[in-house]
């Protein structure tokens, strides 16, 4: 397949929708075939679910201790927000922004990636280079979880960047997420008829009260690692969602909460979860409820003194360590023994919302810092 420039290959890639309720297929099959040529592995890593998989591309030598993984993933939340100036699915160039779902988060990177490795002339290669593109990192980093703890992965470079749009800052740590499922069960009957029945949302109301403590309690603690996170120091609890009823005119029998709760590097989810537990029991102490873990994207912590760090932050004129409040694919891979960074070109908080969009000189410029980075791990020998 012919070379595309940077944003003629980003513009392909938006282009194909791959919103998480969606398969990905179509776009790993894309990415398989711009990359496949004689000295190139490219491997769709299969799914549980058939309609989804994650895109591993390799040249070089087959190794664990050199070269470089860049890593990023393929699935964007939906378009749906009504302020779209344009068609979300269409690159357009806005001034100096290029605009689309997914342009920041993050097919930009993708594009990049895809690119540096598409210009490269496997048999230079001394050490190597890996592309790793997972499915549905936007509703729990569940491909990543999947690569991370499948037994017979191929080997790959452990120094990994993951391209989030980090405004071109090198990022050592995020947050983790957890999120849990509260279930309230109660006895349906006609309203008139209450006697019959047992409200399931009544409980469920005490509960949110009782987590509204304790997320005061967490948020007044400050526990190991929070001085990293200065604008969210603690571990936040948040209460998203409340389901439950059918009618008025009916009592409900069933009641469902869900929680989102941020995890500080080195924090227990299982010590959080028990907390969550006994908060509601004390609160109900003669109520049956459920209490279910949906899922864990974990949170990230590297060594300042790593060399993949020291030499990103070298490259940019970096001081100092980043961190951020949201969770990524890294949780998981650093726990099979990546050493991972975020580094991307664009801003988070232009992603997730309308007329996302990444600027033109971030391209650019995460371009040159890429080519550099591997000139120096993958082709020197």
């Amino acid at each position: 397949m012919t070379l595309l420039s940077d944003p003629e290959l980003l513009a392909r890639l938006v282009a194909l929708d791959s919103t998480s309720h969606l398969s990905n297929l179509p776009l790993a099959r894309f990415l398989a075939d711009y990359l496949a040529r004689p000295g190139v592995r490219v491997d769709l890593l299969t799914s549980p679910d058939p309609a989804k998989a994650n895109l591993l591309v390799r040249v070089g030598p087959e190794e664990a201790d050199g070269g470089l993984t860049l890593s990023g993933h393929m699935d964007t939340v939906p378009a749906e927000e009504p302020e779209w100036r344009s068609d979300p699915f269409t690159l357009t160039q806005e001034g100096d922004n290029y605009v689309a779902r997914g342009s920041a988060d993050m097919k930009g990177f993708l594009a990049l990636a895809a690119n540096r490795l598409a210009a490269l002339e496997p048999t230079r290669l001394h050490h190597s280079l890996a592309l790793l593109f997972t499915h549905d990192e936007e509703v729990g980093t569940v491909g990543a979880r999947h690569f991370a703890e499948s037994s017979d992965r191929p080997p790959i470079p452990r120094d990994l960047i993951i391209g989030e749009p980090t405004k071109l800052e090198v990022v050592r740590l995020h947050k983790g997420m957890l999120r849990l499922r509260l279930t309230f069960h109660g006895v349906a009957a006609h309203s008139a008829y209450p006697h019959l029945g047992r409200n399931a949302i009544e409980p469920a109301g005490r509960a949110i009260v009782a987590l509204s403590d304790l997320r005061a309690e967490l948020e007044a603690e400050r526990p190991p690692h929070g001085e990293h996170f200065p604008k969210v120091p603690f571990v936040a609890l948040n209460v998203g969602t409340v389901t439950g009823g059918r009618a008025a005119n009916v009592v409900p029998d069933r009641c469902v909460v869900q929680l989102g709760i941020r995890l500080l590097p080195g924090t227990s989810p299982e010590a959080v979860t028990e907390r969550v537990r006994q908060a509601v029991r004390r609160a109900l102490p003669d109520e049956a409820f459920n209490l279910d873990h949906v899922s864990l994207s974990p949170a990230l912590m590297l060594a300042e003194d790593a060399d993949l760090h020291r030499e990103l932050c070298d490259e940019v004129g970096q001081r100092g360590s980043r961190s951020v409040n949201f969770a990524t694919d890294a949780g998981w891979l650093q726990q099979a023994g990546f050493r991972c960074v975020l580094f991307g070109p664009g801003n988070i908080e232009d992603a997730h919302r309308a007329n996302e969009y990444v600027p033109a000189a971030d391209l650019l410029r995460a371009g040159q810092v890429l080519e550099r980075l591997i000139a120096r791990r993958c082709l020197a020998a």
